[in-house]
């Protein structure tokens, strides 16, 4: 990767443009200092999930959970794993639909866990189930 790439801070919603040889060593944001890339997933909400994947350059995987579903709590720490797998330069992300029922109707999400990878701010891969750290791995960058 070359040049510069657009990452949403996690914690300010800023956007910071990143050198791409620098992603693999802890940028901060820019506005509030918070690391960009702190792999693990973030928690979303409908408006934070639309802001990640339409201002980030890098790939985003989005996993959408409910609290109330057994299959979305096994697999919950798969997905950390995953993160820290595919950190920097994939950012994964998680959004309860239960709290973003608008988000998971826009996004056609049918059951969960349902996992969703963004590019450039459009869906590039989709699909559902329980996945193991490695699966999930291997199925981002298959797709990618």
């Amino acid at each position: 990767m070359q040049g510069t790439v657009h990452v949403t801070c996690p914690a300010c919603a800023g956007v910071n443009r990143v050198l791409a040889d620098r992603l693999g060593k802890a940028p901060l944001c820019g506005r509030c200092q918070a690391p960009l890339l702190p792999g693990q997933p973030r928690d979303l909400d409908g408006p934070g999930l639309e802001r990640l994947v339409a201002r980030n350059d890098l790939p985003v995987v989005v996993d959408f959970w409910s609290p109330s579903c057994g299959p979305c709590r096994m697999m919950a720490p798969q997905f950390e794993q995953a993160a820290r797998a595919l950190a920097p330069g994939v950012l994964l992300a998680r959004c309860d639909v239960s709290a973003a029922q608008d988000a998971a109707m826009r996004h056609g999400i049918r059951s969960v866990p349902t996992l969703v990878l963004f590019r450039q701010g459009r869906e590039a891969g989709r699909i559902s189930g329980a996945l193991p750290a490695g699966d999930i791995a291997a199925w981002v960058r298959g797709a990618l």
